[in-house]
């Protein structure tokens, strides 16, 4: 029990502390706050390579690392953000960008969740007609049975 306990306390400080060093050693930051906040919100921008589903700035790939170290030299150097993100995307592609531009290459990164909507959209209708069809005509009300026997008695 005391294990467990121990290991609830410490969980959250283990968590708080790799995050802290997924964006970043103190020594690693730019020291006009200015620079770092560019920085951070250009590494904000671009995905890590390895993890892919995160930024270079929640990633603690080495990889991630190295970039953020160039986007930080370039930051300090006076390149502009969009001069920064432009030098990193030359190198490695449209996939290192978070939000890619719209392209022949990238228009089905684009086109696929409309896609899966119109076709779970199209599934659903397909099935509610099957079962429409498999369930026949709806049976007749009183008022209808006794207008049908009228019209059959009649010559």
């Amino acid at each position: 029990m005391r294990a467990l306990l121990f290991a609830m306390l410490l969980a959250p400080q283990l968590l708080v502390t790799g995050l802290a060093l997924a964006v970043g050693r103190p020594s690693e930051m730019l020291p006009d706050p200015a620079q770092e906040a560019r920085a951070q919100e250009i590494g904000r921008e671009l995905r890590c390579m390895v993890c892919q589903n995160q930024s270079i700035e929640d990633s603690e790939a080495d990889l991630a690392r190295d970039l953020r170290r160039l986007v930080r030299e370039r930051v300090a150097s006076g390149e502009s953000d969009r001069a920064v993100v432009s030098h990193i995307h030359d190198r490695y592609g449209d996939f290192v960008l978070l939000r890619p531009p719209f392209s022949l290459v990238t228009a089905p990164l684009w086109a696929v969740p409309v896609l899966v909507l119109l076709g779970g959209a199209l599934g659903i209708l397909l099935m509610r007609r099957r079962s429409a069809e498999r369930a026949g005509p709806a049976p007749l009300s009183p008022e209808e049975r006794a207008r049908l026997a009228a019209l059959e008695r009649e010559p």
